[in-house]
C-alpha cells in the first residue's frame, strides 16, 4: 500500500460523493481516486487506479452496494470494501458481512471516527461503527442458536484458532501460510473448516466472531 490512502467513493448521490472527497482530500490527506454511481464505471475506476479501499454506500439504485461488490469480485477485484450507510438495519449489517465487507460504518458518525476507520480498514483491520456492534453481537447469537449453541471457538483445533487469530488482524492467506510456515493450500483448507465448524458464510464473520469472543475473555479478566 502505498504511503498515502488511495480511495474510490461509491454513492448515488453526487452532494455526498462531493462533500467526502473535499473532507478526505483537503482535510484527512487521504487520495480519493475516483467517484461513481455505476457499476460500469466502478470496473474501470479500479482497472485504472487499483485503489486500496473502496468506500461504498449500502441502498443505491438500481444497483445496490451489495449487488455491486458481487460483481466487482466476480470481475477478479479484491479490494477491501467499507460500507458508509445511513441503514442501521441488522439485516443490512448481517448480509454486508457475509458479503466479506471488512467495514460497516454509519454516516451519522463523526468525520474524525469515519477517516480513523478508513485508516484502519485500509491497514488489514475489521471496523464496524460502535452503534452497531450489539446488533453485530445478536448475529453471531443468533448463529449459535440455530446450531444448538455451537457457534464458538471452543470447535477449533489449536492450529484453526491461531489461523482464526490471523484472520481477525486482517491477514491474507499468503501471510498466514508464511507466518505459520505451511503452504497456501493448507491455510485454504483450515479457512474452510473453521467456516463449517463455526456455521459462518465469510472469513469476515469469522473475525467478528473471534473479536467478540475476546473481548468477552478481557471483560471477564478485569
Amino acid at each position: 500500500m502505498s504511503e498515502k490512502i488511495r480511495v474510490i467513493l461509491v454513492d448515488d448521490h453526487s452532494l455526498c460523493r462531493r462533500g467526502l472527497s473535499e473532507l478526505l482530500t483537503h482535510r484527512y490527506g487521504i487520495a480519493v481516486v475516483g467517484a461513481t454511481d455505476n457499476s460500469d464505471e466502478l470496473i474501470a475506476l479500479l482497472s485504472g487506479h487499483h485503489p486500496d479501499l473502496l468506500v461504498m454506500d449500502l441502498r443505491m439504485e438500481p444497483v445496490n452496494g451489495l449487488g455491486m461488490l458481487a460483481r466487482i469480485r466476480k470481475e477478479g477485484f479484491l479490494t477491501p470494501v467499507l460500507i458508509l450507510t445511513m441503514s442501521d438495519a441488522e439485516s443490512d449489517l448481517a448480509n454486508a458481512l457475509r458479503a466479506g465487507v471488512r467495514g460497516y460504518l454509519l454516516k451519522d458518525m463523526a468525520p474524525d471516527d469515519v477517516v480513523d476507520a478508513i485508516r484502519r480498514v485500509a491497514a488489514g483491520e475489521l471496523v464496524v461503527a460502535p452503534a452497531m456492534t450489539s446488533k453485530m453481537i445478536g448475529i453471531l447469537q443468533h448463529g449459535a442458536q440455530d446450531q444448538g449453541g455451537k457457534n464458538t471457538l471452543k470447535s477449533l483445533t489449536e492450529r484453526e484458532r491461531e489461523i482464526l487469530q490471523l484472520l481477525a488482524h486482517g491477514e491474507s492467506n499468503k501471510a498466514i501460510a508464511m507466518t505459520l510456515g505451511i503452504s497456501n493450500d493448507t491455510v485454504k483448507q483450515h479457512v474452510r473448516h473453521i467456516l463449517t465448524k463455526l456455521n459462518l458464510t465469510s472469513r469476515v464473520e469469522a473475525a467478528v466472531l473471534f473479536a467478540v469472543e475476546q473481548k468477552g475473555v478481557e471483560e471477564r479478566s478485569v
